[in-house]
């Protein structure tokens, strides 16, 4: 056996972390070069759903925007990552593995924009339903890899919990 072997969780985590790259990357080239859209574009999809072009300088819901604390906000996110794929070289569970790809994936889809433009691109938007937020495939991907985590540590606690241990009142 080779010096330093990954288990199969560990490559599931990084293939889930390379899916939301490509697919957040992919989408994102799609709004700037094929359907060309300018900054502050809205293209109407349905009464609850459109794509609109948007440039975030700073992080979820605007905070630190103005762009500066680029810089800043990619040496975090930077850090985030590589915690999460270190934490990924141990995952116990496939839910976990997969919540730590989506995070990891997330976190680095939005970091190519800042290195690249200086900005996160951000384009769909629901509106239409009252969410007030335009974000991104990577936003997505956090979002839900975070809800994951959470999910899986539920999901976990429930199954090292020893049967018949509920908690005696006096």
């Amino acid at each position: 056996m080779p010096p330093f072997s990954l288990k199969k969780l560990t490559w599931l985590a990084y293939g889930v972390a390379l899916a939301a790259i490509v697919l957040d990357q992919l989408t994102k080239w799609i709004v700037l070069h094929l359907l060309n859209m300018q900054l502050g574009q809205t293209i109407e999809i349905s009464p609850i759903f459109d794509l609109t072009f948007t440039l975030n300088t700073g992080v979820s819901f605007g905070m630190f925007s103005g762009g500066e604390a680029r810089w800043v906000l990619t040496g975090f996110s930077l850090i985030v990552a590589g915690v999460m794929a270190w934490w990924a070289l141990r995952a116990p569970r496939r839910l976990f593995a997969v919540a730590l790809g989506l995070v990891i994936g997330g976190a680095l889809g939005n970091v190519i924009d800042r290195i690249q433009i200086g900005a996160v691109v951000d384009f769909l938007d629901f509106s239409g339903l009252g969410f007030p937020w335009i974000f991104n495939i990577a936003d997505s991907a956090i979002s839900v890899g975070v809800g994951l985590l959470i999910l899986d540590s539920f999901l976990s606690e429930r199954r090292t919990e020893p049967v018949g241990s509920e908690a005696q009142t006096e």
